[in-house]
């Protein structure tokens, strides 16, 4: 009898275990895909919102698509040098090099449009751009002898790009929202106090100052390119996670920076604060009025302040005036933990990011404690969205 029963319980014991496996893993599928619903949720409250808040349903469509053309042609490029710095120049650049000098014909075709765009706009922009044309031609050529490869790797780009791009314009649009609602230097104060408590009774915006009386315009002009070049890292990450490990992988890159947004839109409305840069009574004055960063805050301010006071705003753009949490630092922090099978990238990024957390405070766009929610947010993002992490070969482009 006893022979007969401990089978049959051992046997119970396995499908409860099977069915219990199988709810763990439903909840986590759910967990991890509930930025679909939530952006969902996000885009059919949208309009309604926009209309509550009396914000036109006006976005400016050719602002946002040129920012996000010349973004795309900066990630391409940053894309590249990762990956050369991931997989090693034997590997990666010096096959293309050897191919471009052995078949002259390339290069004849290739110089001339480079000093026609040098002329035109720049060596930068031109080199930027020649990258990218390179880039691609050297994927069609690593995905020419599999029949449907190149349409799956520009899908596996493309598509969670595009993702993004949606999730940012509302974004932005919930930005301007909150503003109508609530004032968004509210908790300035308060963040300003709890950074003095953590750096013993110094603020960002002193330390920025008697650091910046020190700085010549140039080092300057470099923390600007750090932190203004924080949002190619983005475009990269989406780039090499693609064409790695496929869209569902980059779709779960996306989904997880646009979880971080959609905590930073929460904690921006709970707290919302502007950072050091309106706070600081002094800071247009000692600032550098040369930086880009001078305009841009400006710009950023006078729009809060129109939305605030209802005066109202043509249309939306790149509007975002979130000081906490962080997401200069949380989108990066995310990006790093996706490409992480790179070590020399992660070493690379690492060493960038320490010089943009620098940027972030000396150019007075976030109180350290931003730096720290965002940091949080960033682990917090990883969590929920990544509960059944996959290892996974690269599927879509071969080694070289």
């Amino acid at each position: 009898m006893a022979t007969l029963v401990q089978p049959v319980g051992i046997e119970k014991n396995r499908e409860t275990g099977a069915k219990s496996g199988r709810v763990r893993r439903w909840l986590g599928l759910a967990a991890s895909e509930a930025h679909f619903w939530v952006t969902g949720l996000m885009a059919v409250a949208l309009i309604p919102v926009l209309r509550a808040a009396r914000l036109p349903l006006r976005f400016d469509w050719p602002h946002l698509l040129q920012a996000w053309v010349g973004l795309m042609f900066q990630a391409v490029f940053l894309a590249c040098v990762l990956y050369v710095i991931g997989e090693g120049y034997r590997d990666t650049l010096r096959p293309v090099l050897l191919r471009y000098w052995k078949d002259k014909r390339r290069l004849i075709l290739l110089l001339p449009v480079l000093a026609e765009l040098s002329y035109l706009f720049g060596m930068t922009v031109a080199a930027v751009v020649m990258v990218a044309f390179v880039a691609f031609v050297e994927l069609m050529e690593r995905t020419r002898r599999r029949q449907g490869a190149l349409l799956d790797a520009v899908s596996a780009v493309m598509l969670p790009a595009a993702y993004l791009f949606a999730g940012l314009v509302m974004v932005f649009a919930y930005n301007n929202a909150i503003v109508s609602f609530r004032f968004f230097g509210a908790y300035d104060a308060t963040f300003n106090r709890i950074d003095s408590w953590i750096l013993g009774g110094h603020t960002v915006s002193g330390i920025a100052h008697s650091v910046g009386a020190h700085l010549p315009l140039g080092a300057y002009r470099s923390l600007e390119f750090v932190y203004f070049g924080m949002f190619s890292q983005i475009g990269a990450g989406i780039i090499l996670v693609g064409l790695y490990w496929g869209m569902g992988r980059a779709f779960r890159l996306v989904g997880t920076l646009l979880t971080a947004y959609a905590f930073a839109l929460l904690c921006f409305y709970l707290w919302p604060s502007h950072g050091p840069y309106y706070s600081c009574p002094i800071h247009f004055a000692a600032f550098p009025h040369q930086l880009t960063a001078y305009g841009a805050q400006q710009t950023l301010l006078a729009r809060a302040r129109a939305v605030w006071e209802g005066r109202g705003i043509g249309s939306i753009s790149t509007d975002y005036y979130i000081a906490f949490p962080c997401m200069h630092i949380a989108q990066p922090l995310i990006v790093m933990w996706f490409v992480r099978r790179w070590k020399r990238i992660v070493v690379a990024l690492t060493a960038v990011n320490i010089v943009l957390v620098a940027a972030i405070l000396l150019l007075e766009w976030h109180y350290l404690v931003d730096v720290i929610g965002g940091m949080v947010v960033a682990a917090l993002s990883v969590l929920i969205v990544n509960r059944q992490d996959f290892r996974q070969t690269p599927t879509l482009i071969p080694p070289p």
